[in-house]
């Protein structure tokens, strides 16, 4: 198993700068993650440094507090689309979800779907730090039936990251067609593992190079 495959090189912080934006883009490259994660400000300059690699611009939506208007996370889809990015983490309406308000987070959601339709994967956070596990299964199904690529653990913003347990119960619920992707402290070769083992097909990770050097001379992954 190659794991920098299912890795998205994560930079997100808001005090991010220009040198580590292509920092990160230059590691991406030289060990081949699936990806950069970077914010909508940094995504036409992170295409242009991946220009010709194989390796993916990824952005966030609505993040990191899933409040925004839909029509704001359907324009962001586009914005960034035209900008160079082919992969979108969207965070869901997480208040509209814990009111009952399923219909209201399922149109939330298509809209950004419809917003990246064959032009970009779409990743539906749904931050499980902050939901009871019927509302992790709720926030999933909706994803699924909204069209989604793939679900996501968290932000990495809020009071909690991945677990065995969120990952283990979000593969269970969108089943084997849905990408699950594990984010939030997974920061060694042994949390990237436990994941992936759990049904985890995509690791989001500030930590992506440290990952990949622990595994060096491990001959299972």
């Amino acid at each position: 198993m190659n794991i920098a495959k299912y890795i998205d090189h994560t930079l997100l912080k808001p005090e991010a700068t220009k040198e580590q934006i292509e920092k990160l883009c230059q590691e991406a490259k030289e060990y081949e993650f699936a990806s950069v994660c970077v914010n909508p400000t940094w995504v036409s300059y992170a295409a242009e440094l991946l220009k010709g690699s194989s390796v993916k611009v990824c952005t966030v939506i609505g993040f990191p507090l899933g409040a925004t208007s839909t029509e704001t996370k359907a324009f962001e889809t586009k914005q960034a689309i035209e900008d160079g990015a082919t992969e979108i983490d969207m965070v869901i309406n997480i208040g509209r979800l814990k009111s009952g308000e399923d219909e209201f987070v399922k149109r939330d959601i298509e809209a950004v779907v419809n917003a990246a339709k064959g032009k970009a994967l779409v990743k539906v956070i749904i931050e499980t730090s902050l939901l009871t596990n019927d509302e992790k299964e709720r926030a999933c199904r909706l994803s699924v039936e909204a069209g989604a690529d793939f679900v996501k653990t968290s932000t990495g913003f809020s009071t909690g990251g991945a677990t065995v347990e969120d990952v283990k119960l979000m593969r269970e619920v969108v089943g084997p067609n849905v990408g699950v992707k594990a984010s939030g402290g997974v920061r060694s070769a042994e949390d990237a593992k436990q994941m992936i083992d759990a049904g985890a097909t995509r690791i989001g990770a500030s930590s992506g190079v440290a990952i990949v050097q622990g595994l060096i001379g491990d001959s299972d992954y």
